[in-house]
Formats: structure tokens, sequence, C-alpha cells
């Protein structure tokens, strides 16, 4: 846990729960809206929260070399996340796009 300053254990921290309430509020705007577009892309931000949930994990055992393995994760779910992101936001893009022509 010595890894890190109190300071960067903030923002860590408050980044990943400012991750999860932006899922819920997302969700919600879906639910509101009732376009299935918006919870679409509430699942496709899980892949970066898994990804921070890595890198504090990995920090809060102080960078053990045993845990190495959570790095190749939260790479690996960073880009699954950038992937799933990209093609949500597009998804969102495109049907307001036909929604707007019709």
């Amino acid at each position: 846990m010595h890894a890190l300053s109190i300071f960067t254990w903030i923002i860590h921290i408050s980044s990943v729960i400012e991750w999860i309430i932006a899922i819920w509020l997302i969700w919600e705007y879906g639910k509101g809206i009732n376009n299935n577009n918006w919870w679409i892309l509430s699942f496709a931000m899980l892949p970066a929260l898994i990804s921070a949930m890595c890198a504090c994990t990995w920090h809060y055992f102080d960078n053990s070399p045993s845990l190495e393995w959570l790095v190749t994760l939260q790479a690996t779910t960073t880009l699954l996340g950038n992937f799933t992101l990209w093609g949500a936001a597009f998804r969102i893009w495109y049907s307001s796009r036909t929604e707007t022509t019709e």
C-alpha cells in the first residue's frame, strides 16, 4: 500500500467511484428516455471499470511481482473497453442520426 501517496490513492479511488456513478447515471438516463442504446453504453463502460480496479488492486499490494498478471489484465480490459465504448458511442450517434432524418 506504500507504492502510492495518499493523494494518488484519493485520485484512484475517487475515479473508480466516479466511473461507477457514471455507469449508473447513463443507465438511468437510458431508462428515462426508453432508449436501450444508452444501456449498451453503460455495459460498454464495464471493461474500463475492471481495468481501473486491476490497477488499484495491484497498487494496493505494493506492485507485487506475483500479481503482475493484473497488469496484463488491465491492459487487455483497457483495449477491450476502448473498442466497446467506441462501438456504443457509434451506435448512439447512428441511431440519433437516423431518428432525425425520419
